[in-house]
C-alpha cells in the first residue's frame, strides 16, 4: 500500500525559516483566486484526518495550522467566501468556486482557541511555514473510507515521518483546552 499523507509531507518536509513573517493563501482557481494575507508565522501546524477540514485531491489528512485572528486579512475576492457549515465551532471560509478553505475563525469568546485562525499553509508560495508537528484525529480517516485493517502501517508511516498520530489533538492543544475550561470553572 502506498501511503500518500498529504503533499506537503509526502514531498519531504523543510523546518521552518528564521524570522519568517508570513506570506499569501491563494485558492485553487486557475485565475482570479481568492488571496489571504497572513502577517505571522504559525503555530501547532499538523495534518488532520477529520472530515471536516479541506484536503487537497488525493490527500488522506488536512494540513492546519493557526495563527493569531488578527494576522489574517482577505485581500482579493473576499465576495466568493462561504462559511461551510454555521453550526460548526470553526467556522470555515471556503472559495465558493474552488472549494478551498481559505481560513477558519472561532466566534465563540469562551471557545479555548477562541482569537486564532486555522489557515492551510500549503495555499501559500512562500517557504519558510513551520511543518507539521503531529497528526491529529487520525482514527478520523476511516470515516472517508480508509481501511480499518490499514490503520496500524499508516501510524507508522506518519510516525516515521516525525509526525506523532494521535486520535485528538496533541498533549500540548489539549492542555491548553483542559486549562480553559478548568478556569472558566473556576478550579483554577
Amino acid at each position: 500500500m502506498s501511503i500518500t499523507i498529504h503533499p506537503s509531507v509526502d514531498k519531504g518536509m523543510t523546518p521552518a525559516a528564521d524570522n519568517f513573517s508570513g506570506g499569501t493563501l491563494r485558492c485553487k482557481c486557475s485565475s482570479n483566486p481568492v488571496e489571504v494575507s497572513v502577517s505571522s508565522q504559525c503555530a501547532h501546524n499538523h495534518v488532520c484526518g477529520c472530515t471536516m477540514c479541506w484536503k487537497p485531491e488525493g490527500a488522506m489528512f488536512a494540513q492546519i495550522a493557526v495563527v493569531p485572528r488578527d494576522s489574517v486579512k482577505v485581500t482579493q475576492n473576499e465576495d466568493r467566501l462561504k462559511v461551510v457549515n454555521e453550526s460548526a465551532a470553526i467556522k470555515r471560509h471556503a472559495c465558493s468556486e474552488c472549494g478551498a478553505h481559505m481560513y477558519g475563525r472561532i466566534e465563540d469568546s469562551n471557545h479555548p482557541f477562541h482569537g486564532l485562525d486555522f489557515i492551510h499553509t500549503e495555499l501559500s508560495d512562500e517557504d519558510g511555514w513551520e511543518p507539521p508537528q503531529f497528526a491529529a484525529f487520525v482514527s478520523s480517516i476511516i470515516e472517508s473510507g480508509t481501511n480499518p485493517d490499514k490503520m496500524g502501517e499508516i501510524r507508522r508511516h506518519l510516525h516515521d515521518q516525525g509526525l506523532e498520530p494521535y486520535d485528538c489533538l496533541s498533549p500540548t492543544l489539549m492542555d491548553v483546552i483542559a486549562t480553559h475550561t478548568a478556569k472558566q470553572k473556576g478550579v483554577l
